[in-house]
């Protein structure tokens, strides 16, 4: 019988690396699969009883020395697990630990137990690619093993991580290429330094909960390098992240802002005034959450950006705004919008020739039917999703149908998504049986989605 290649193996099951299920069953089907497939499924630490298993003696008796017993009846391991590990988070480890002796120990214990433990993966781990830290952890090892860290690709960790542990990170990783980043009471200039350091670094997430930083805040954010491509910008409440390092970043293709709805408006213009001239020619999704600038200021932006861009959202919008968006934003494929008109709508479809999916929270009771015919006659011919959030009218059969029947005479033809989220499932009237036997006559060109309560 032909066998395929260990590498094809291996790339298959690459696709399964975040299906648990899966990879499990793969090392049950014979020995070749079971090879192959636990490389993957343990880039994570799957099983703790294994792990204990693959301590060492003299990790064994310095816990036995500590009081914590040891089961000598586990099995010696069948395979290095340890050394396939790419993702490893201190916090989950921290968790997983206590939960797996019970939650019985003494805190200085404990952390003897992580100490040792985590002592025993940093040095067999061949090369770790993720790495989250926990901020009330320090005195970890990196200097001993800094072949372990080398190639990390993605750190997570807070401001208020230990800065001797950023130090040392800093001297040891230079191939950052993703950082998440919770702001709190401090930037310590380590900090500062560390991200210096990543001319790899092309995404970088920033939660910021304070605003007493002063000039502190202000030499962090000119350090970040400008090789960025995705970014990320999440503003506390009363928080204030100054933009300005954006327009650096010339290969941006990504952009993400979060401000709260009790931020100033004052305040968040003046900080997005320093990016609305600045052309972004990689720029292809922008996304607003909650609060957004102010129209002039966004129309500014779009004029110059909005061409390129494939994906937009705002999480909250105004008919003006919609109409901006139907002017500067001809090659979107994807869109997320409020307080949309029907009028509007027909713009956006009529000017946006490669719209595939639209997603639209309903302030207002829009008409289900009306909506089902605009997008039968003037939807683009890559049209296939609908998502409705708050929608309020009634899903009636008859109009369901109707929509469905133009639908399927479209030129090219595609299955037709709608999800939905609302208030009150009641109030829509799905699921009444006139309903189901539609979707079940048209299963081949209507799916629905998400259909579940805020």
């Amino acid at each position: 019988m032909y066998q395929l290649p260990v590498e094809i193996f291996d790339e298959i099951f690459k696709y399964l690396e975040f299906d648990k299920i899966s990879l499990n069953s793969c090392l049950l089907v014979n020995r070749l699969w079971c090879k192959v497939s636990v490389k993957i499924f343990w880039k994570s630490i799957r099983n703790y009883n294994t792990l204990i298993a693959c301590l060492p003696d003299e990790s064994k008796e310095i816990l036995y020395e500590n009081g914590i017993l040891i089961s000598t009846s586990m099995p010696p391991p069948t395979f290095n697990y340890i050394s396939f590990c790419k993702f490893l988070s201190i916090k989950e480890l921290n968790y997983n630990i206590q939960k797996f002796f019970n939650n019985n120990q003494q805190k200085d214990i404990t952390e003897k137990m992580s100490k040792e433990i985590f002592k025993f993966l940093i040095k067999n781990i061949s090369s770790l690619k993720e790495l989250t830290l926990d901020a009330s952890i320090i005195n970890i090892p990196f200097f001993s093993y800094p072949e372990t860290f080398t190639y990390l690709s993605k750190l997570t960790f807070s401001s208020n991580t230990d800065p001797k542990l950023l130090y040392q990170l800093s001297q040891i990783c230079h191939n950052i290429q993703t950082m998440y980043i919770p702001i709190n009471d401090v930037i310590p200039n380590e900090l500062t330094y560390l991200i210096s350091l990543q001319q790899k670094l092309t995404c970088l997430c920033i939660t910021q909960f304070n605003n007493n930083l002063g000039s502190i805040n202000n030499i962090f954010y000119q350090n970040i390098p400008n090789t960025l491509t995705r970014i990320f910008i999440y503003e506390g409440s009363g928080s204030f992240v100054p933009l300005s390092f954006i327009g650096r970043c010339l290969n941006l293709q990504t952009l993400m802002l979060s401000f709260p709805n009790n931020n100033s408006s004052k305040s968040i213009n003046y900080n997005f005034k320093k990016l609305q001239n600045i052309n972004f020619s990689k720029l292809q999704s922008l996304e607003f959450r909650n609060k957004c600038p102010k129209n002039d200021l966004l129309e500014t932006f779009l004029k110059i950006n909005g061409r390129n861009l494939k994906e937009l959202s705002f999480g909250k919008s105004n008919d003006s705004l919609n109409i901006i968006i139907s002017n500067s934003c001809p090659n979107l494929k994807k869109l997320f919008i409020t307080n949309l008109t029907l009028e509007t709508l027909e713009k956006i479809f009529n000017r946006c020739h490669y719209l595939e999916s639209i997603k639209i929270c309903c302030e207002e009771n829009l008409s289900t039917k009306d909506l089902f015919e605009i997008i039968i006659n003037d939807s683009p011919v890559n049209f296939y999703e609908l998502q409705l959030i708050n929608v309020r009218s009634k899903l009636i059969p008859e109009e369901l149908e109707s929509f469905l029947v133009n639908w399927i005479k479209r030129i090219p033809q595609k299955q037709f998504f709608l999800n939905i989220l609302t208030k009150d499932i009641r109030i829509l009237n799905i699921y009444n049986e006139n309903n189901k036997k539609i979707f079940k006559k048209y299963v081949n060109h209507f799916k629905l989605g998400h259909i579940k309560s805020r």
